[in-house]
């Protein structure tokens, strides 16, 4: 049996390469449409994609800008709100919407990716982002604490900002997962003879007090089909390693090769995590497909030229064939990685060419894990977990 891996992709806007609005495939008038996010979510739903992550901002300039490229796609739609939408027009995918730590209040969010995991039957998921950029920063007006970057050493553990944003951003997590589960899933009992609709011993206050927020009160929606929703990550290095091993149920890792993705695994499986419950890692990859390596590269050629500069990315980037993103992956999949998340360059072109000529080559070569669940939790293989207060008042 060859190793299999799960496929997810990574939806922004006209595409991760800032000139994909001007490719003649891109669609530029219509990427505030939701029918635009519609069809790319079915395209995913259809090529039996695990998930589907959907970029966020709070701020005109990307991160990492200080202000708004005229060159670069501006303004997107709110996340949640698109994965909302998508979720009663998909059948299978899961639908990961992007969330900052550092301005929502954590109550919104659980609330909001609970829904969301009621409208899609089982399919929802977050990805947390964190620190405030000081563009974010300045929308809001309520804290002073920016984050304009990494240190000059771009370690995490040199920064006492970098680090309480990270705390900031625990505390966070750990709200979400208290207010998840401060329904147990027989609280609602719609005894009609008795007009008694709620038993409220089974809906728990969470009482959480930390150095970041205060929450007292239980969850305004009840428990969602998978109890608790995906939390995912993006992780470049130790710290945020242990964060998402502390916190997600995936990460997303950027290893410049298959090598480097075997000890980056190393080093999430040395990091504490609660017993029983496995960190998927996803490896991150950006590609641009086209039918000869040197078409993609000649597609990527005019992209840079029309941006001015290179492609950069944190993730590698991968600019060739269908074979040439399929070797690629397998090559992670061999290192230990339990998925991968492809960022199309260009969409829908890239998108496109994922679904119609990589997924059924993976598929060929039986290198594709699509288990068979209703849920997205199922489908990664996690266990649905049991309420926190329910296992409590069970042993109390």
């Amino acid at each position: 049996m060859p190793e299999q891996v799960h496929v997810a992709v990574a939806l922004e806007g006209a595409g991760w390469h800032p000139a994909a609005w001007r490719d003649p495939s891109a669609r530029p008038r219509e990427l505030v449409s939701p029918a635009y996010w519609r069809e790319l979510l079915r395209t995913a739903d259809d090529a039996a994609i695990a998930f589907a992550t959907v970029e966020d901002a709070l701020s005109l300039p990307v991160r990492g800008e200080a202000e708004p490229a005229p060159g670069h796609v501006g303004g997107r739609l709110d996340a949640v709100l698109v994965a909302s939408f998508a979720a009663p027009l998909t059948r299978r995918i899961g639908l990961i919407p992007t969330v900052t730590t550092a301005h929502p209040e954590p109550f919104h969010v659980a609330t909001g990716v609970q829904t969301l995991d009621h409208a899609s039957r089982g399919r929802a998921g977050v990805r947390l982002v964190v620190g405030a950029p000081p563009a974010e920063v300045a929308n809001f007006g309520r804290r002073s604490d920016a984050i304009s970057g990494l240190p000059a050493s771009g370690r995490v553990e040199d920064s006492p900002e970098v680090l309480a944003a990270f705390r900031e951003a625990g505390e966070f997590a750990d709200v979400l997962g208290r207010l998840w589960d401060s329904w147990q899933d027989d609280a609602i009992v719609r005894d009609v003879a008795t007009g008694r609709y709620l038993d409220a011993d089974r809906v728990h206050r969470i009482d959480f007090e930390g150095e970041f927020f205060s929450v007292t009160g239980a969850s305004i929606v009840p428990r969602s089909p998978q109890g608790r929703p995906i939390v995912t990550a993006l992780a470049h290095q130790s710290v945020p390693y242990r964060f998402a091993a502390e916190h997600a149920d995936v990460v997303f890792v950027t290893p410049r090769s298959a090598a480097d993705a075997a000890g980056i695994r190393t080093e999430l499986d040395a990091a504490p995590r609660a017993a029983g419950t496995p960190l998927r890692v996803f490896a991150d990859l950006l590609v641009l497909v086209e039918e000869s390596r040197s078409e993609a590269r000649a597609a990527k050629a005019r992209l840079d030229a029309l941006a001015g500069a290179p492609l950069a990315s944190d993730a590698r980037i991968v600019a060739g064939t269908p074979d040439d993103v399929v070797e690629e992956i397998r090559a992670l999949a061999a290192a230990g990685v339990d998925g991968v998340r492809l960022r199309p360059a260009r969409l829908p072109r890239d998108l496109l060419a994922i679904a119609e000529r990589v997924v059924p080559r993976l598929n060929a070569a039986d290198a594709l894990l699509d288990a068979a669940a209703d849920t997205l939790r199922g489908r990664l293989g996690l266990p649905r977990p049991e309420s926190r207060y329910a296992r409590e008042k069970a042993l109390s």
